[in-house]
């Protein structure tokens, strides 16, 4: 941050090259809050968001989930979900506590009623064979998660809604306070966290019912795990850039689709805002 502020204002020392700037932006952007310039802990980073969330994915694609099993793990990526949410959030306004933990009991709650709910019906399917019913299990996350991280995105910045986001001309200076911005924000937020579960909760199952059928885990089961958590960890290395390149964090919107009052305060067509991530 030292050297991009050197960089502003002019006063690089010599020696110092494109590729250490272009580096010393990267890092910034990807460990410091755009709007707060503060620290966004390592486990709620976007660029955290695989490593840590991984090993949650792999238990929530674990065969053979029981009540409290399935209870655990919906709890734990929820709880992780909803602390990257709120770090992640647009910061333009201050948010209460009280608001986080309003987006995590919600999400909870969402979360593991679809996931135990829709363990129950197929559990009762009797006319579903034993594989069968192993099969469509393991897809049972996905419904819930997704229905889940919207309700947490809602739930954790709905304060945004009420008291709008900042909007920027094209020269960063705030023009006003929008709360049509905030909708936008929240929508297209919202639709990144329903892409984001697809490849990861949907393709893992896919893959295992064809790698399970084979000889070489047929014969070591004990591999079957690390394998699967492999696959899980390569399925979402490949979602999150897909969900989160969808809309760009620092959004554009033209001035007819914001409050008179916002389009009569500027000459700017286009303004930005932060949509969070």
């Amino acid at each position: 941050m030292k050297l991009l502020d050197q960089f502003k204002n002019g006063t690089l020392p010599p020696g110092v090259t494109n590729g250490q700037l272009w580096k010393a932006q990267k890092i910034k952007q990807a460990i410091i809050h755009p709007d707060t310039g503060e620290k966004i802990p390592m486990p709620f980073r976007m660029s955290g968001f695989v490593p840590f969330g991984t090993p949650v994915v792999v238990g929530l694609l674990l065969p053979n989930q029981t009540f409290s099993s399935t209870i655990f793990w919906q709890w734990l990526n929820q709880s992780h979900n909803a602390c990257v949410n709120y770090c992640n959030r647009n910061a333009t306004k201050p948010t209460p506590i009280s608001t986080f933990f309003q987006g995590y009991l919600g999400a909870v709650s969402s979360a593991v009623t679809i996931a135990v709910g829709l363990n129950v019906l197929i559990k009762r399917a009797e006319h579903f064979s034993p594989a069968t019913r192993i099969l469509v299990q393991r897809f049972i996350p996905f419904p819930a998660v997704a229905s889940a991280n919207v309700c947490n995105v809602l739930l954790m910045r709905h304060t945004e809604l009420s008291e709008g986001i900042s909007v920027l001309d094209d020269k960063g200076n705030v023009v006003g306070t929008s709360k049509l911005a905030a909708r936008h924000a929240l929508i297209e937020t919202s639709l990144t966290r329903v892409v984001l579960p697809m490849p990861v909760l949907l393709l893992p199952p896919l893959v295992m019912s064809l790698l399970e059928r084979l000889p070489f885990l047929q014969k070591r089961p004990r591999v079957t795990l690390p394998v699967h958590s492999m696959v899980c960890l390569c399925a979402f290395g490949l979602a999150l850039p897909v969900a989160i390149s969808l809309f760009p964090q620092n959004s554009q919107i033209h001035v007819s689709e914001l409050e008179p009052e916002i389009s009569a305060a500027t000459h700017c067509q286009i303004l930005t805002y932060n949509k969070g991530l």
